[in-house]
């Protein structure tokens, strides 16, 4: 997003050595629990950029999706948008999330999505696709808040994708 010409105007990190990456990218680090967050109180932005635990929907897990705490910080997400009401959401998780449960946490998600407004689209893309020595699945879900607006971002076309 930086490179993009985009500037971060807050985040949110709970661990103490991630809070120390973002420090270094970005020097600050304005909250730790998001739960303790009041959205209105966050600065005004044009795109909600966030990843949730991923260990409630990774296949090396134990797959509780929701029932784990964990699991339940989309929620968060959920809430912070629907008071900021940001145009676009750009979010991340592993490619286990798109069948946890059967696919019924996926169907939740674009589910309280759409009940914000937001239309969405997704893709898996992995990181060794895009010149990384190693191989990284992970979903990326748009939501673009309206029902009009904007090109299509997925699918990727195959040539933007493969290895450089």
């Amino acid at each position: 997003m930086k490179r993009a010409g985009h500037e971060c105007v807050w985040s949110c990190e709970i661990e103490k050595y991630r809070r120390a990456v973002y420090r270094f990218h970005w020097g600050r680090v304005d909250a730790g629990d998001v739960r303790n967050v009041d959205a209105s109180e966050i600065p005004d932005f044009d795109v909600l950029c966030a990843g949730f635990p991923c260990q409630s929907f990774s296949t090396l897990g134990k797959r509780l999706g929701f029932d784990d705490p964990r699991g339940r910080l989309f929620f968060e997400i959920v809430r912070i948008a629907k008071v900021k009401k940001p145009p676009l959401l750009f979010l991340e998780n592993v490619k286990g999330l798109l069948h946890n449960r059967g696919g019924r946490t996926f169907a939740v998600i674009l589910r309280e999505l759409g009940d914000l407004g937001y239309r969405t689209e997704w893709q898996v893309l992995d990181s060794a696709d895009f010149g990384l020595p190693q191989r990284r699945e992970r979903v990326f879900i748009i939501g673009r808040l309206g029902e009009k607006g904007g090109k299509e971002i997925f699918p990727l076309p195959k040539e933007s994708v493969e290895k450089k």
